[in-house]
């Protein structure tokens, strides 16, 4: 059995090669890709049996890749997205997990493709499904996160969105950067703050940064096609990933 898997967090690349070994034990080979554009060439170079893709890569979502490629086997998608888009999903023959997912949530998703795959009357994702699913992720993600809760030692304290330059992972949880420079620490992963975040105004710059367009003061060349960030209240330079970079200027020209 091969498999394609579309993350970019490692985190849950690893927890989902786990599960994966759980469930099959050493009867599965792999391909990772963290981008579309890693994935695109994956995908026109290889077969698969199955597909476990995140919604939000690199350098956009998977939508706009299962839309530039034939991709004619099942597909169990692995996101933090909410239950909107679960109506989307429903009824074409594809399975949806939700982030954070448990052991018993991903085996159920396992289950759902060896029941279709077993039966051959899952439907391939065509251009009609894309449509409706990008849709669907529009329409959920008109409300988007308007503040933190930031725990400190006196009490609380309330971060708006709209003051923070960047945003750095830190294990477990991130650090924000206020455009003043001060730094607050916010008790979620990267990935789950980023999809709470309007696109329009931030961008995932590479797998542990999110930059804010209103604080970005100059951008300059860097080597292996990855361009330096200087950022309001940011002392050093945020770098893009060579793989997040076409998908930033492109970002930049909205």
């Amino acid at each position: 059995m091969n498999i394609l898997i579309l993350e970019d967090e490692i985190p849950a690349y690893q927890k989902l090669i786990n599960y994966l070994t759980s469930s099959f034990g050493e009867e599965f080979t792999h391909d990772i890709a963290r981008s579309n554009i890693d994935g695109k060439e994956l995908l026109e170079n290889n077969k698969y049996d199955f597909i476990l893709s995140d919604i939000q890569l690199l350098d956009g979502i998977s939508f706009d890749l299962f839309d530039e490629t034939n991709t004619d086997c099942p597909i169990i998608f692995c996101s933090a997205h909410d239950e909107y888009l679960f109506k989307a999903f429903n009824t074409n023959g594809i399975a949806y997990i939700l982030k954070p997912y448990s052991k018993s949530d991903f085996n159920k998703a396992i289950e759902k493709y060896q029941s279709l795959f077993n039966q051959g009357n899952y439907n391939v994702l065509n251009s009609d499904t894309i449509s409706n699913l990008k849709s669907a992720l529009k329409e959920g993600n008109t409300s988007y996160k308007k503040r933190f809760v930031i725990k400190k030692a006196k009490g609380i304290q309330l971060l708006n969105v709209t003051e923070i330059s960047l945003i750095e992972a830190s294990g477990d949880f991130c650090i924000a950067t206020d455009n003043s420079g001060k730094r607050h620490t916010i008790s979620q992963t990267l990935g789950n703050i980023f999809q709470q975040l309007n696109p329009a105004k931030f961008f995932k710059i590479n797998r542990s940064e999110i930059i804010n367009i209103e604080f970005i003061n100059n951008i300059e060349s860097h080597f292996k096609n990855r361009l330096l960030i200087t950022m309001k209240g940011v002392k050093e330079k945020p770098m893009t990933s060579s793989s997040s970079t076409s998908g930033f200027r492109k970002w930049l020209e909205q």
